[in-house]
């Protein structure tokens, strides 16, 4: 059902009118038409908000996590994801780092100000892509992920890529990189991350055709500021695909 409202009333506003337990995507939910704008998605019965939030409860009691005993030592928390449920694009990096395990958030560091540029010179706003890592507590003192945390945080991944069921996949750094391509069947492929970042792979899954895009971490800018500009040439490649999942240039679906 198709509900029409004055452009000054919030989504919220109009969902409670509409009378109906429905969810609608985060990700611009509305088309304009002069000062209107018309519902774009109403999809009853969708549960993916309350499948992701059972893997955050599985995750917060994960005790047979090698970084479970540091996280509650700490007073950390784990990192499971932020964007919307029904994103075209989604980034996985590798792991938490200081401040994401402080806050809970992904990429709220350095490395997520850098992302945010990123987006910021293709003109899709954060809030309409998905970002997650593969392992969901941060390792000490930043190390990289072992075989055996990617090994048991997994999982959650592939359930988070099920449940949003992205049309294209940016991997940020080899460890991802390396899953992903794995996953989906394309290990065949995989070179050094100076060899495979910017280049486009395509993938078979449960819910259909998907892209999958390599990238360098946003990370390496951090420490290294020439390689920003590489960074800005790869996400270029993106624009055409944040653009066929409608949300290029930050109009309305």
């Amino acid at each position: 059902r198709m509900k029409i409202a004055k452009r000054k009333e919030t989504p919220h506003a109009a969902l409670a009118e509409c009378g109906e337990d429905v969810i609608v995507s985060t990700a611009r939910p509305w088309i304009y038409f002069g000062n209107f704008r018309i519902m774009r998605a109403v999809m009853p019965n969708d549960d993916r908000t309350e499948l992701l939030r059972k893997i955050k409860d599985e995750v917060l009691g994960l005790t047979s996590s090698p970084l479970y005993k540091d996280r509650v030592k700490n007073k950390t928390f784990p990192v499971i994801g932020e964007g919307s449920h029904y994103a075209g694009i989604m980034f996985i990096g590798e792991a938490p780092g200081k401040n994401e395990a402080a806050t809970g958030r992904p990429f709220c560091g350095a490395a997520g100000k850098i992302l945010d540029q990123l987006l910021e010179s293709i003109a899709v706003p954060r809030q309409d892509v998905y970002i997650t890592n593969i392992v969901k507590d941060r390792p000490p003192f930043n190390r990289d992920p072992l075989p055996e945390e990617i090994e048991i945080y997994a999982p959650f991944l592939d359930r988070q890529i099920d449940i949003i069921r992205p049309k294209t996949i940016v991997t940020l750094g080899r460890f991802s990189m390396d899953y992903i391509m794995r996953k989906f069947g394309l290990s065949s492929e995989l070179k050094a991350i100076s060899q495979m970042h910017g280049k486009i792979f395509e993938a078979e899954t449960l819910f259909g055709k998907i892209k999958i895009i390599p990238l360098y971490h946003p990370a390496v800018a951090v420490y290294n500021s020439n390689m920003k500009t590489t960074l800005i040439d790869d996400f270029k490649i993106l624009k055409r695909f944040a653009k066929q999942h409608g949300n290029s240039d930050g109009k309305p679906f």
